[in-house]
């Protein structure tokens, strides 16, 4: 008697710490990098590239966590109101929005404001011929530049829950431009830059 209440008192320490430690193992293994050295060598690591790398890849390894279907609320609002971000390396805007829609598990499109075909897209949808990001689109309501309570609004309108109850699978990785690559010519294509003020 005493021996099974010692046994299950251990199990019940036990478990947990294993199930904790599962997690951390498979959250770590989940984001590979391939990137190629100064010498050409190719490497993949669990671990960001050195600055001076060139062919970054990211990669991600499915989980468990990204076979957790969508709940049915959550489908209905991405199918009748679906979301897409248009974003860029802004700075602060665009690190906060990510992070708002991060943290409400808003399934999403994001689209990079620094390809061309990208930004022809955006003109027409903003109506400028500026290319201002971050830029939000719930179903046809377009929310310019980030202000964290417009955005809110626009997801809550659309019956978006305010917290995570899903998280989004990784998107396809995007090949880092190489540093050498040739760059576009001045004037093909428009800078993205953090819109100034939030209109809707």
């Amino acid at each position: 008697m005493i021996l099974t209440t010692v046994m299950e008192a251990n199990l019940k320490i036990l478990v947990p710490v294993v199930l904790a430690l599962a997690m951390a193992v498979s959250a770590q293994a989940a984001q590979l990098y391939r990137w190629v050295d100064a010498d050409g060598k190719v490497h993949y690591t669990d671990k960001p590239p050195p600055t001076e790398a060139k062919d970054i890849e990211k990669k991600r390894v499915k989980t468990a966590a990204d076979a957790i279907p969508m709940p049915y609320a959550l489908q209905q609002a991405a199918k009748t109101f679906p979301v897409t971000v248009y974003n860029a390396d802004c700075g602060a805007p665009c690190d906060q929005a990510n992070a708002l829609i991060e943290k409400r598990g808003i399934p999403h499109t994001a689209r990079n404001a620094r390809d061309p075909e990208v930004q022809a897209d955006l003109k027409k949808l903003t109506g400028s011929q500026d290319v201002d990001v971050p830029v939000l689109q719930v179903g046809r309501n377009v929310v310019k530049g980030w202000e964290a309570g417009q955005w809110n609004n626009a997801l809550d309108a659309a019956g978006y829950p305010k917290t995570a109850v899903w998280k989004q699978p990784a998107a396809k990785p995007e090949k880092k431009a190489d540093k050498d690559a040739p760059k576009a010519p001045a004037g093909d294509q428009a800078e993205p830059k953090p819109a100034s003020s939030a209109s809707q």
